[in-house]
């Protein structure tokens, strides 16, 4: 699990290898990751949009943007969580992730970007 503090939000991310599936002949590699978001901020926040990139072991780079995560916009109260599961697909077996999300303080309407710290996308078989 890798952890990453900005502006007061503590995001950390889990991944696990799924497994592996065919698409148009071409072999997938399946993951998901659990992302915790924490406010430490004296003031509740909102989630509004995330922006994710995607890179793989045969350096084939996608930047993902989008409105909240998993079809919501949540709202987090002071030393509470959000947590949330997802996933990708690569071509390799191993990468990585990285992004941010855009935050507003409701309390000052103030928007700013919380970092998602880069993690590692990892099949057992390719760790050493």
């Amino acid at each position: 699990m890798v952890h990453q503090i900005t502006n007061g939000i503590k995001v950390s991310v889990e991944t696990h290898f799924e497994g592996t599936f065919y698409n148009k002949e071409v072999i997938q590699f399946a993951f998901s990751y659990v992302v915790k978001i924490k406010n430490e901020r004296e003031n509740p926040v909102q989630l509004l949009s995330r922006t994710w990139h995607i890179c793989d072991a045969l350096n084939s780079k996608e930047k993902v943007e989008g409105d909240g995560v998993v079809g919501n916009q949540p709202i987090i109260q002071p030393n509470e969580s959000y947590v949330y599961n997802s996933g990708c697909t690569l071509k390799s077996p191993f990468g990585s992730m990285k992004g941010n999300y855009t935050m507003v303080d409701l309390s000052i309407n103030e928007t700013f970007k919380a970092n998602i710290p880069t993690f590692r996308l990892s099949t057992e078989f390719a760790q050493n």
